[in-house]
């Protein structure tokens, strides 16, 4: 039974309050207090009685603390719970399936989502109902099973890094189960259509009760272009208050390792769904960006991948000769200029000197002759990745260059002269280009019926002609040649880079053809029908959460569905590359807006946040003994029977309060007599309380599995704390924490040459290796430089962490694959004869140093669940069992040291006692 916000678990006994006009009745009346009269003549009335004896009233405020005590202890019997689990589903024994929407959205709010299904399916396995789930991103038929063989699959479950269509929402309605059933539905808040139909065939089931994240949903566009500056425009599901959203531009710093390039603040304004704001980044900078994110959020459509998009090639132009002054629609390099300018950086003078600077193309037009110099340094340059783009002409055409042989510059060997179609000393017409076939680069593009040649260089047919066409005229002949150099390429076109000898560079062909090349670079997203016939890996793909995962195991995807289809299982949002570049698919397309999801009227919607449950038997009954002790005090003073000493004794046995005095004496000597594992105080509040959580299950598994029963885990502050009395420090590193002061790095080093260890978790290791490549690890060495900390190696497998209490090879925590720094050995330590192991000292490291984020891994709730998961199913689960037991054996080497290493020693005090 429910009133208000309070639930009972035992109603029937409500029904004793009714007797409290009985006991009214009874408690009423007290025996008068007697009265103290000094009288010498008292003796001539003993063994007088009087027949009629009468009674006082109790004092209405004594019989009122009395009722409500007994009424405190009637209502605390019957189980009072505050704010009690309602998860909205109708009583009974039906079976209840959960519906999730699974999608990109629902990340914004796991946890509460993880929190509510672990209480719901706690609350099923107490009814004895089963359950099922059904995912409606990329449904299955959903099975009925125990409620608790589900809770231990909620580890193990991730929202997708797509949303439910409407044909997936109609699969899922054909593949609901026969027979009744309550269902709980887990939206994501957005609309789509295909919901009504569902809606109505769970309806005709059973219950259905909607929970819809309350959380705000927050998405970013793909970012445009503006004179020179990238817009970027950030939206939100529903109109609010004005706030300021931060949008990072993730790229890598010149030595490669993953950085923050750029911050954007956007103002939201009050009322607005949404606020755009510009960023300027210099050429180098933007061309290093490889995504956009929204801090703070976690959820794919808050990720824009850029791919290609942003970056801006360096093309180098170099012409044969440039004798035309005054000529420019004549020069070789007019249409080249125009074609490439507004998207590559373009680089001009001599081939010695631009290929120091390392172009991503260059392009030599009407180059016949290279010095020795000249070719080989440009195919040094080649086979590194580069790209040469040569263009024939009257100097080519005339020159000897590879003729008799191949030029390894050249694509083909070339005939002598050249071909003239179409002029005045010509029979024959101005030949047209044909279609482009479908393994060549320039599969898919339009050709216009005004791109004519009048003029080319021939090729010279040999084997290997047919296979490096990639471009011919009607007749049949080569118009663009290409072969591989090492890791790049040299293209030839057989007319000129002018219009002398076609009407190709006056066309938007000409440009199309360039970036399909590669030598240009395409502003934005290209046409469908440009990529038909191409197909693209996925090189990184992002999850529900917006992290990139590698996509080197999936499937290609056809260039016709990469930016027309729906994303989804063989689709995902992520980075594609093709040969010559990569294209970048996102949850948000241009132009794609958010609309909040709209339910009929007779659906039950009810947020996912719910207030803590809090039974409130123990309060009530503690009050009806406070009551009560108040009302004996109250009745002996009323009988005269309670003296002024008697009562502070009462009051002081009651409340049983300490003396602060002795209060204070006792705790250093609690934490000397008990193994305390502390942790260092950061300042953020949600890490110290992870990293107590981490301590607390930590100690709990020490007290079960091993002879260390330690206290409750200390938060330390190392400007004010002592730390002698703990063997161990946990330090979670954090990029925003303070550096301790000259005082606190002494208390430190004291610590550390004493005997005790710091634990150093920069909690980094699923986005950074050792060192400064992350934020965390930067913090790391800056707060170690002035710490007293040995050489220090990977932990070598004959460590005594690998065997302190269980055999380990490796040290995992939420993340694994770090490797964990100790102490290194001497350099002179050696295995005994026929042990495994090297005699190592018998100190203990000072320092372990990782980023596998063992206190996450460690966590645990107050009824002793874990709070935050650990990879998926059972090989996550195992996870945390390892990582547990690291936890076993570094404090069992923190408190016993390389005991394990006296075993080196047994041979020699076998043989000294004879044995």
């Amino acid at each position: 039974m429910t009133i208000g916000a309070i639930g009972f678990a035992a109603p029937w006994l409500l029904i004793a309050l009714a007797l409290l006009p009985i006991l009214w009745v009874l408690l009423r009346a007290v025996p008068p207090a007697p009265v103290r009269r000094r009288f010498p003549g008292v003796a001539l009335l003993l063994g007088l009685r009087d027949e009629d004896s009468a009674a006082d009233r109790t004092p209405w405020w004594l019989l009122l603390l009395r009722m409500l005590a007994l009424a405190a202890v009637i209502i605390g019997l019957a189980g009072p719970v505050l704010n009690p689990r309602d998860e909205g589903d109708a009583p009974g024994n039906r079976p209840l399936l959960i519906a999730l929407d699974a999608s990109w959205a629902s990340a914004r709010d796991d946890r509460a989502a993880r929190a509510l299904l672990n209480g719901v399916l706690a609350e099923a396995g107490r009814d004895g109902r089963t359950a099922a789930m059904i995912e409606l991103s990329a449904p299955e038929a959903p099975e009925f099973q125990a409620a608790s063989a589900w809770r231990t699959r909620l580890t193990g479950m991730a929202p997708a890094p797509w949303a439910p269509m409407p044909e997936t929402m109609e699969r899922a309605g054909t593949l609901l189960p026969e027979g009744p059933f309550d269902t709980l539905w887990l939206s994501d808040g957005l609309a789509r259509d295909g919901r009504e139909a569902l809606l109505s065939a769970l309806e005709a089931r059973g219950n259905v009760t909607i929970r819809e994240g309350t959380a705000p949903l927050l998405t970013l566009a793909p970012p445009q272009s503006e004179g020179g500056a990238l817009e970027l425009t950030v939206q939100r599901l529903a109109p609010g208050a004005a706030r300021q959203i931060d949008v990072l531009a993730h790229g890598r710093d010149p030595a490669g390792a993953p950085r923050v390039l750029a911050t954007l603040p956007i103002t939201l304004e009050e009322g607005a769904r949404e606020g755009t704001g510009a960023l300027s980044l210099p050429a180098e900078l933007r061309a290093r960006v490889t995504r956009f994110e929204i801090a703070g959020q976690g959820h794919a459509g808050a990720v824009q991948l850029v791919g290609d998009a942003l970056g801006r090639r360096e093309v180098a132009l170099i012409a044969g000769r440039e004798d035309r002054e005054g000529l420019e629609l004549l020069s070789p390099l007019h249409y080249l200029s125009r074609a490439l300018a507004p998207t590559a950086d373009l680089l001009t003078g001599n081939l010695m000197d631009v290929l120091p600077a390392n172009p991503d193309a260059i392009v030599l037009a009407d180059v016949a002759t290279l010095s020795p110099g000249e070719a080989e340094g440009l195919r040094d340059w080649a086979e590194e990745g580069g790209t040469l783009v040569r263009f024939a002409g009257p100097r080519l055409a005339a020159s000897d260059v590879s003729r008799r042989a191949e030029d390894p510059l050249m694509p083909v060997r070339l005939r002598a002269g050249g071909r003239s179609v179409g002029g005045a000393m010509s029979w024959g017409a101005p030949k047209s280009l044909a279609p482009f076939a479908e393994d060549s680069p320039f599969a898919g593009l339009a050709i216009p019926d005004d791109v004519t040649v009048t003029s080319q260089v021939m090729a010279q047919p040999d084997p290997t002609l047919a296979e490096r066409v990639i471009a011919q005229l009607g007749d049949g002949t080569p118009l663009v040649t290409r072969k591989r150099i090492g890791q790049g390429q040299v293209v030839l076109f057989h007319v000129t880079a002018n219009a002398e000898w076609s009407s190709l560079p006056l066309s938007g062909l000409f440009v199309q053809m360039l970036e399909r090349l590669a030598i240009a670079d395409t502003d934005g997203v290209p046409a469908a029908e440009e990529l038909a016939g191409t197909t693209w890996q996925p090189a990184e793909v992002l999850d529900g959460y917006g992290i990139l995962r590698s996509g080197d195991t999936m499937p290609g995807v056809a260039g016709e569905r990469l930016l027309e289809d729906d994303l989804g299982p063989d689709l995902r949002p992520g980075l594609y590359k093709g040969e010559e570049r990569r294209i970048a698919r996102n949850i948000m397309a241009a132009g794609a807006a958010l609309e909040p999801a709209a339910w009929p009227a007779r659906a039950n919607v009810i947020g996912l946040d719910r207030a803590e449950e809090t039974p409130l038997m123990g309060w009530l009954l503690a009050a009806a003994l406070l009551l009560l002790s108040v009302d004996i005090l109250a009745s002996l003073g009323l009988s005269g029977r309670l003296l002024p000493a008697r009562a502070a004794a009462v009051v002081a046995a009651l409340l049983m309060l300490p003396d602060p005095g002795t209060a204070q004496d006792r705790v250093p000597a609690a934490l000397a007599d008990e193994v305390t594992l502390a942790y260092v105080l950061t300042g953020d509040a949600p890490l110290d309380d992870l990293s107590e959580a981490g301590l607390e299950g930590l100690g709990q598994t020490l007290f079960f599995r091993t002879t260390v029963e330690p206290a409750a885990p200390q938060g330390v502050d190392l400007e004010t704390d002592e730390l002698a009395f703990f063997p161990l420090l946990y330090w979670p590193i954090s990029p925003a924490q303070a550096i301790p002061s000259d005082a606190a790095y002494a208390k430190l080093n004291a610590y550390l040459r004493s005997g005790g260890m710091i634990l150093f978790d920069t909690r980094d290791a699923d986005v950074a290796g050792f060192g400064a490549s992350s934020p965390n690890g930067a913090m790391l060495q800056r707060l170690a430089q002035p710490l007293d900390i040995p050489p220090l190696e990977p932990v070598p497998n004959d460590h005594v962490l690998t065997r302190g209490f269980y055999l380990l090879q490796d040290f995992p925590g939420r993340y694994s694959g770090r490797p964990v720094w100790v102490e290194a050995a001497p350099e002179d330590a050696e295995a005994a004869p026929g042990m495994p192991f090297r005699n190592l000292n018998d100190g203990v490291t000072p320092v372990v140093i990782g980023g596998n984020d063992w206190a996450a891994a460690w966590a645990i709730d107050a009824n002793g669940n874990a709070q935050l998961p650990v990879g998926r199913g059972y090989a996550g689960e195992r996870q945390r069992e390892m990582a547990y037991r690291f936890g076993v054996n570094l404090v069992m080497h923190v408190l016993t040291g390389n005991y394990k290493s006296d075993q080196v020693h047994v041979p020699a005090l076998l043989d000294r006692l004879g044995q």
